[in-house]
């Protein structure tokens, strides 16, 4: 049996789930993580070769039947153990509730209710066991819902509901429940459906809710809000419906409603062949909707997926420029730190690994992944390569210690 603590994590792919996913491998934890694109887990898996815990993945549609046994039945056979369920895989199938198909209203509801607790179920013995902990990741939607997004206020509501009737029913047997309200998340799931998506300004990152849901691994906090100050606005919001209701229909910008312009849509949602039909975090297949690459074809504005967003900015025309024949602008980037890299043990592989668009790099967890205990040289040339990265338009600077990934290396 294995002797490091265990997680799984579902909806893993891109987003929240990534994020977490990362963390909790490179804090030494293993991770058994689910998610519908296997190609990314693949991804995933490759950036966290070498780190302290292990990575097992599995490209599952969480709504097949006996896919919730499946699941956990592999991930105790591979570590023996469990002591975390993330409960994080999610999808919205947009447009008017009253005009939505009952396939459509199922699936929303299956994704966000009934796929979570058949996964508590199959979980409850390795739980009891370790005296575990289950998260359920709800929404702001859940106490203020919205229109234009189907079903997916109510199953949030649910979510927040059957939480605490979980809480309630599993304290005796030792297992934390704990509810994650994450806030306005930066993904690409509003931009997909057609909508404007949150403002720059209060988006959360998919790193930030990560931290702060992984901290809670240890805390077993009841309840884990990523933004407080978000949390405070719904409260305020459920507080008074009346009001909010008449601010969200002449203000829908504020919550990220606001329709895009013909041609943004186009922009952003044409590929998505096979990725746009139901609602879970299913096989393989791109963040868009419920039920990704493994369904029909839907309208692409039909069905999004929300844990599964990723960014895909537009090529840099700075950028494109500098190339040259034979040499790509990712060697070009990391050519004047060629020397100091090399001495360093430091391969420009293992820097295109961290390329993955949509991702958030942090320079002290990049340090931590190649080096294991950086000391002052190797983080000094870690923020040299981000920086360097950041200057030929690989990554954009969010922040003084986080970079967001536009490019992938070529």
């Amino acid at each position: 049996m294995s002797r490091r603590r265990v997680a799984i994590v579902t909806g893993a792919s891109s987003g929240i789930g990534w994020a977490l996913t990362e963390r909790a491998v490179r804090a030494g934890w293993n991770v058994f993580a689910v998610g519908r694109r296997g190609e990314r887990l693949g991804d995933l898996a490759r950036l966290l070769d070498g780190a302290t815990g292990k990575l097992a993945t599995l490209a599952r549609d969480l709504r097949t039947p006996g896919a919730a046994s499946e699941i956990v039945s592999a991930a105790l056979e591979r570590f023996g153990r469990l002591d975390v369920l993330v409960n994080n895989a999610g999808g919205v199938a947009v447009g008017p509730i009253a005009e939505q198909s009952d396939e459509a209203l199922r699936e929303q509801m299956e994704t966000h209710v009934i796929v979570p607790l058949a996964l508590t179920r199959e979980a409850l013995p390795a739980l009891r066991a370790s005296k575990g902990q289950v998260f359920y990741v709800g929404s702001g939607v859940a106490r203020i819902p919205i229109g234009s997004l189907g079903a997916y206020p109510p199953a949030k509501a649910a979510v927040r509901n059957m939480v605490r009737v979980a809480r309630n029913e599993l304290r005796h047997d030792g297992i934390a429940v704990t509810y994650v309200d994450p806030g306005a998340v930066a993904t690409e799931f509003m931009t997909r459906a057609g909508f404007s998506g949150p403002p720059q300004g209060i988006a959360a990152s998919p790193y930030d809710v990560a931290r702060k849901i992984f901290a809670a691994f240890e805390t077993r906090q009841a309840v884990v809000n990523a933004v407080p100050w978000q949390t405070l606005f719904v409260a305020i919001g459920e507080a008074l419906p009346a009001l909010t209701d008449f601010v969200l229909q002449r203000a829908p910008g504020i919550v990220g409603l606001e329709a895009l312009p013909a041609p943004a849509m186009q922009e952003v949602v044409p590929a998505l062949p096979e990725e746009a039909a139901a609602v879970a975090e299913l096989p393989p297949a791109a963040p868009a909707p419920p039920v990704e690459e493994p369904a029909a074809e839907v309208p692409v504005a039909a069905t999004v997926d929300v844990s599964e967003g990723e960014y895909l900015p537009p090529e840099s025309e700075e950028v494109a420029h500098l190339e040259r024949p034979g040499e790509s602008t990712f060697e070009l980037a990391l050519a004047p730190l060629e020397g100091r890299m090399h001495k360093m043990n430091l391969t420009s592989e293992v820097v295109a690994r961290l390329l993955v668009v949509g991702n958030e790099l942090e320079p002290a967890d990049v340090a931590l992944g190649w080096a294991g205990m950086p000391n002052k040289n190797e983080r000094a040339l870690t923020h040299q390569v981000l920086d360097a990265l950041a200057d030929s338009g690989f990554l954009q600077r969010v922040a003084d210690e986080k970079y967001l990934v536009l490019r992938a290396a070529s």
